[in-house]
């Protein structure tokens, strides 16, 4: 329990002995004198102030928040890097974005885990879906070049479509991020940005974890991750094992390279710097490259109302083969015919500036296409013109009996889909 007396006197005290007036420490920290005033008095500074409030009075938030000085010999956490005052009150102000009106979520902040009813009355044999995710390497260019929020984005949309693709529905989500320093501004922006993608994917936020590293992880440095419940009716478990010979194979766009390929990217951008400022289609490299991953929940969801789809492959990390080989059942084979695909240009220039053979293009990168449909064909103009109505969405392939489970026919026409 903060004890609002002691702390004014503390803030009091160390201001006196350093011999600075109210109007200075205003000055100092860019706030009114009557701000200052009012700490004196017992009127708390918020979290953003009391880290340069501590610099400025030479000590820790720490300190101020238990309104007296440690033994300056003595060891502390707090001298070791991390300030659990001031970890604490930044999760009191970030509590806000945690806030929901479902009533499955039974707590909020505080307790030492969260609690979710999962009593689904009207779903038969439920079954909890479950998976955990980060955004590769893409969260680095986030931090460099100012997509802080939208890396969150990335991150939660990449994660529903995991198991959107299985046929559940998100459920609640639990995030971590570990960190060298917790800044203020870039944690409300992550939490922030979490919750917001949460609410869009219609799941909620629950809780999560903030772990705090100096000497590991440096500052400025910051590693995302969460997981998600999801839940679907055992009997409508989507895993492919429906799949049968001449079902039709659909693509849903992409918006760009989603999560995966970075780091060939930041190769490609550390030995060719030049291109971050080329544009492709109106736009720098930079704002190609950190579009936040496609949320294709929405779709899935108004697909799956429909008849006949039999498997869907989220295309991340391994390309068109590796992920849909997920899917296809023993003795089947997907034929993709690459020349039916509509590669974004902005797959073509980092081809072309890293004369990258188009294997490796097709096993690194989802080259336009972010979702794969496998759908019985009688039904398969259906279930495209549903897509249609939230992406881009066309037939680029055919279930044939085989040994291998993906097979490419023709080459993709990057030349053609070069519009830069």
């Amino acid at each position: 329990m903060l004890d609002n007396k002691k702390i004014a006197a503390f803030i009091s005290e160390k201001r006196k002995r350093l011999g600075m007036t109210q109007a200075e420490v205003a000055a100092r920290l860019n706030v009114s004198f009557q701000a200052v005033s009012k700490w004196e008095n017992g009127t708390l500074p918020n979290v953003e102030i009391l880290v340069g409030l501590a610099g400025l009075l030479h000590t820790s938030v720490d300190e101020i928040l238990q309104g007296r000085e440690k033994n300056s010999e003595s060891f502390s956490y707090s001298k070791a890097g991390v300030d659990i005052s001031y970890t604490d009150a930044l999760k009191r102000e970030m509590a806000v974005y945690l806030n929901t009106n479902n009533p499955r979520v039974l707590n909020g902040l505080g307790p030492f885990a969260s609690l979710y009813d999962i009593g689904f009355s009207g779903i038969d044999e439920p079954v909890l879906v479950l998976k955990s995710e980060e955004p590769g390497s893409k969260q680095k260019l986030a931090m460099e070049y100012g997509y802080v929020e939208s890396i969150c984005y990335d991150m939660i949309n990449h994660l529903v479509n995991d198991i959107a693709v299985m046929g559940a529905k998100p459920l609640a989500v639990l995030d971590t991020i570990v960190c060298g320093k917790a800044e203020k501004e870039t944690m409300k922006a992550f939490i922030k940005g979490i919750s917001e993608a949460c609410r869009e994917n219609e799941c909620d936020l629950v809780g999560g974890e903030t772990s705090i590293q100096p000497e590991v992880v440096n500052p400025g440095l910051y590693i995302l991750t969460s997981s998600i419940a999801g839940i679907v009716p055992r009997g409508r478990i989507i895993d492919g094992s429906d799949i049968s010979e001449g079902d039709k194979v659909l693509a849903a766009a992409s918006n760009g390279l989603h999560t995966n390929g970075y780091t060939l990217v930041r190769l490609l951008m550390e030995k060719m710097p030049q291109i971050k400022l080329d544009r492709i289609q109106g736009e720098t490299f930079i704002e190609q490259i950190m579009k936040p991953h496609t949320p294709y929940y929405p779709a899935i969801k108004a697909l799956l109302r429909g008849n006949g789809v039999r498997g869907l492959a989220h295309i991340t990390g391994g390309g068109i083969k590796g992920n849909l080989c997920r899917i296809i059942p023993e003795g089947l084979s997907a034929e993709i015919n690459l020349n039916k695909l509509k590669t974004l240009p902005i797959f073509a220039y980092i081809q072309k500036a890293g004369n990258i053979e188009e294997q490796e293009m097709l096993s690194t990168f989802n080259c336009g296409a972010g979702l794969l449909i496998v759908v019985k064909k009688e039904h398969a103009k259906e279930a495209a013109e549903c897509m249609k109505r939230y992406h881009d969405c066309y037939e680029i392939g055919e279930i044939r009996k085989g040994k291998d489970k993906v097979i490419f026919q023709n080459h993709i026409l990057f030349d053609i889909h070069h519009n830069i």
